[in-house]
């Protein structure tokens, strides 16, 4: 088991080829690495070597007091640093995709060959030069909007009309509390806080940006307008997808990121 900086397990499972080349998932906000059950036989067929991650705070482990999004991104590097050889692709979810940004941040892109952030915008504050943010978060608010934690918007499909959807998102999701403990809350509020985009702007390896075309958080143009940002970087919108577009549509999805993946590879 490896430990994070506040003394947080960070766990995983590998599946696929020991020998290919590793791809990193890091799933969102109190998801369990399992939420990406439907990736994983997929992207371990494709020949990779697939690590599903537990940061501290998933997979049924406790968040320490104190995890803000810098710490995130310094136990990336604790893991990638002990259960890593080489360049890996980090993919990440939701929170799992700005927590690659603040790895990125602090470390750099050496140890990295591609980067995939699904469903995030790298700025969750809507300002004048960024309407790509959070469904009603703005200056006004910023202090208290996730004071009770994720609010509800009214955007996207309801749950209980996404049929099939909602049922792989629900036992994904199966067995997390939705209640947040205080350093969840200001994990969560930290998270809102930043602003990713000079990262993206400076990112030296190529990234993929891809949006839920029904996301219950921001309007899909995010993606698009992130990847404006730096000229590796490209943009994807999936259709028919809330934000949880590894559950929700996961064939489409794993498709389109094998694809992504393989490029550069032997194989691609």
């Amino acid at each position: 088991m490896i430990t994070g900086e506040l003394g947080g397990s960070i766990r995983h499972t590998e599946h696929g080829d020991p020998d290919g080349e590793p791809v990193v998932l890091l799933a969102g906000f109190k998801a369990p690495a399992t939420s990406w059950r439907f990736q994983i036989p997929v992207l371990a067929g494709a020949g990779f070597r697939v690590l599903a991650v537990d940061l501290p705070g998933h997979g049924g482990t406790a968040l320490p007091e104190g995890t803000d999004m810098d710490v995130r991104g310094r136990d990336l590097h604790t893991f990638l640093t002990a259960a890593v050889a080489g360049r890996a692709r980090l993919v990440g979810a939701s929170m799992g995709g700005n927590t690659l940004w603040s790895y990125v941040a602090r470390f750099g892109t050496g140890a990295v060959e591609r980067i995939v952030i699904v469903d995030q915008t790298p700025a969750m504050l809507n300002t004048p030069d960024w309407p790509h943010g959070f469904y009603g978060y703005t200056e006004e608010n910023t202090d208290t909007y996730f004071r009770d934690g994720i609010p509800r918007t009214g955007r996207g499909v309801p749950l209980l009309r996404r049929g099939a959807a909602a049922v792989r998102l629900l036992v994904a999701m199966r067995g997390t509390d939705p209640a947040l403990t205080g350093p969840e809350g200001e994990l969560l509020r930290d998270h809102a806080r930043r602003d990713w985009r000079p990262v993206v702007a400076g990112a030296e390896v190529p990234a993929l940006f891809v949006a839920g075309g029904r996301s219950e958080f921001w309007p899909p143009e995010h993606a698009a307008a992130a990847a404006a940002l730096n000229p590796r970087a490209s943009a994807a919108v999936v259709g028919r997808a809330g934000h949880a577009v590894n559950m929700e549509r996961p064939r489409a999805f794993g498709h389109g990121l094998v694809e992504y993946l393989r490029r550069g590879t032997a194989a691609g």
